[in-house]
């Protein structure tokens, strides 16, 4: 009997994450939990020296953040952290709304009579994650901005439509960013059981419930943003 050898790519570990990935992780998670404030100037050389890396991997990073909306290019400035103003606020959560609406909308029409067990299963899940970060890290604002994030994502994902999951997943990044500037009036408590009453009336109300519950988040966050 004739053994074939293991072709080498599929013997191949994972890649190991680059230089540039992984300064970009750490760039994003001090972005997300707000040790970088909005509007703040992230310089190559800074960022070069105190990472012990060279400009051109810090340049790689910041354009990986720059797709995703984290940091842009500022005139005679270089790369500025996003500072959402009330037009980019009012423009992410109407998006938001559009996504999710249509996701609930096709929920409440394959299930008239209520979202089986099977459905709410994958949402209840990622609330009782918010729940557990309620208590053992609630002072740990990235991961539950993550944890809360990944709720509405779930909701999106039950129902069933790939495109409209893929286009609500590349709003990731965006999405925490924005969340982050919520904590003051969502903080840790309560924002497991504030979704599961959510989770009753997606549906019983549909798409007004998704508005109603995205409006007044934009409300608080137009009422902090800088005029």
């Amino acid at each position: 009997m004739i053994h074939q050898k293991p072709h080498p790519e599929a013997a191949a570990l994972t890649p190991r994450p680059t230089a540039s990935a992984k300064l970009a992780a750490a760039l994003r998670d001090r972005i997300l939990e707000g040790s970088y404030v909005r509007g703040q100037s992230l310089r190559e050389e800074h960022l070069a020296a105190e990472f012990g890396l060279s400009r051109h991997t810090v340049r790689t990073a910041l354009a990986t953040l720059a797709s995703e909306r984290l940091v842009h290019s500022a005139p005679y400035k270089g790369v500025e952290v996003t500072n959402l103003d009330d037009a980019e606020i009012r423009a992410m959560q109407d998006l938001r709304c559009a996504l999710e609406s249509e996701a609930v909308r096709i929920l409440n029409a394959q299930h008239p009579d209520g979202w089986p067990d099977e459905v709410r299963a994958p949402i209840l899940a990622q609330v009782a994650r918010l729940r557990e970060l309620e208590v053992t890290d609630a002072h740990s604002w990235r991961q539950l901005e993550a944890a809360h994030a990944a709720v509405h994502q779930a909701i999106i994902d039950t129902a069933g439509s790939p495109r409209i999951s893929e286009t609500a997943r590349s709003l990731e990044s965006e999405v925490r960013l924005l969340l982050a500037g919520a904590h003051e009036h969502y903080g840790a408590k309560g924002l497991a059981e504030d979704h599961e009453r959510y989770l009753t009336l997606l549906e019983h109300d549909g798409p007004t419930a998704v508005r109603a519950h995205l409006d007044t988040l934009t409300a608080h966050l137009l009422a902090d943003s800088p005029i």
